[in-house]
């Protein structure tokens, strides 16, 4: 026998005691953070991401009231450790901090992505633009990025330029370079930047393109190597003699590293919001700015939807400049 049927207003009183778990899931969501934050660098420690990395995540620590913990899971250009945040818990515990280059640049490279770049990652707050050196070793004859031009001019395919792996901002720099100047260099891939600088001291090539990092730096202040040229917006304050490669004809070349915080794609809003209010609070210090600037880096910040979208132009970008280009992965 069927239990008699509710009286209407009676379903309406009930109404709002049915929708109290789910008033209160959403709440629970909305709170953050309400433990530990953990924050994925997908690089080798000891770059300026991880600097950085350190740096903001000490100062949010204070602000917060909880426990920040910089863990490093370097990998795949970046993708290893973006995978483990893309399978996180979406409550804005578990973020990244990386360039945007394993969403904009690794999906074109990569034949198994483990994830969907714009569908499983949510680009949060924006924080800072690295610029990417063009630079020589002491095995370069030349003085100039001129010189490097007619180098390659002269004899196709002679001089060596390596980067940190094929596909990387550096070698997509390399590529546009080479088109519009109508020379072939003879590109030299490694598995990171780190070994490249290692060998670049020790004169294994002529040229080679890197981030600016500490110890890199203090290689460029010993005068044991130099700076040719620099992506960036503008002249570094640091290089203040170095050109830009806009500055030497060469805009589409003019390439850099934007990086930001990412989390789980399905991390409430309301979270994301609150990431996003908090880092740039802490971008506007002016000790982290000066901190930044040493590491020849640019603060840049703006809204959730402002970085998601300079995500998606990017991805979109390079998906052209990889097929022109004929670029494959290793």
């Amino acid at each position: 026998m069927s239990s008699p049927a509710l009286p209407r207003r009676s379903l309406l009183l009930l109404l709002p005691l049915s929708m109290l778990p789910l008033q209160q899931a959403l709440a629970a969501d909305a709170a953050w953070p309400v433990k530990p934050v953990r924050i994925v660098v997908p690089y080798a420690p000891g770059g300026t991401s991880d600097a950085v990395a350190r740096l903001l995540g000490e100062r949010l620590q204070a602000v917060l009231g909880q426990p920040v913990v910089i863990e490093s899971r370097p990998g795949a250009s970046g993708t290893t450790g973006m995978d483990q945040v893309a399978k996180a818990p979406a409550d804005g515990h578990t973020l990244a901090f990386a360039a945007i280059s394993p969403l904009t640049l690794n999906p074109h490279l990569q034949p198994r992505m483990p994830y969907d770049a714009l569908k499983d990652i949510a680009p949060v707050a924006q924080v800072m633009y690295s610029p990417v050196y063009l630079m020589a070793t002491q095995a370069f004859s030349g003085k100039s990025f001129a010189d490097a031009i007619a180098q390659a001019k002269a004899r196709p395919g002679a001089l060596n330029l390596a980067s940190s792996g094929m596909g990387s901002i550096g070698h997509l720099m390399l590529e546009q370079i080479g088109r519009k100047a109508g020379v072939r260099f003879n590109h030299i891939p490694y598995k990171g930047g780190g070994q490249v600088t290692n060998d670049a001291l020790g004169g294994q090539f002529e040229l080679f393109t890197a981030n600016p990092a500490p110890a890199l730096n203090a290689q460029i202040a010993s005068g044991r190597l130099r700076v040719l040229a620099v992506a960036a917006p503008q002249r570094l304050a640091t290089l203040p003699e170095v050109p830009t490669l806009a500055e030497l004809g060469h805009p589409d070349a003019n390439l850099g590293s934007t990086f930001g915080l990412f989390a789980p794609a399905r991390t409430p809003r309301e979270v994301q919001l609150k990431i996003n209010a908090e880092f740039n609070k802490l971008l506007a210090a002016k000790e982290v700015q000066e901190r930044l600037a040493k590491l020849d880096s640019f603060v840049a910040t703006g809204s959730v939807e402002a970085f998601a979208a300079r995500v998606r132009q990017e991805h979109e970008a390079n998906a052209r400049v990889v097929q022109e280009a004929g670029i494959k992965a290793d």
